[in-house]
């Protein structure tokens, strides 16, 4: 049974930047191509990043698009999200998420692609 676990969120400051940190256990982690989404009060969770199983290639939604950047590291099984610049309008949850699909060659932005979720860490970007 594969299980993600997040960490690093917390309240910031407009303009601040934050790491988040996903560990996974269970399955092969460097067999899937990994993705983070979002969601905020209201809202429906949303794609943020995602990147491949070979951490080559990456994608981002246009909103992070140049502040927001996807990395992995296949020896310790984790994958992380650095967000700098950080606005308001990106307090959110953030969820870790594995594809479903294993060496995968797309980078998939919608949740039913992802099988296997963490409990999300909390976000809050004060003005």
């Amino acid at each position: 049974q594969v299980q993600l676990v997040e960490s690093g969120g917390g309240l910031v400051q407009a303009g601040d930047s934050l790491r988040l940190s996903c560990a996974v256990s269970g399955g092969t982690f460097s067999r899937y191509a990994m993705g983070w989404f979002r969601r905020a009060p209201g809202k429906e969770r949303e794609f943020v990043a995602a990147i491949s199983w070979t951490g080559v290639n990456t994608n981002y939604a246009d909103s992070v698009k140049g502040r927001f950047f996807i990395s992995r590291d296949n020896a310790k099984n984790t994958v992380d999200l650095l967000m700098t610049s950080l606005k308001p309008e990106d307090t959110a949850v953030y969820y870790c998420a594995r594809d479903n699909i294993p060496l995968s060659r797309l980078l998939r932005t919608t949740r039913v692609a992802y099988d296997a979720w963490g409990q999300g860490t909390q976000v809050t970007v004060s003005s």
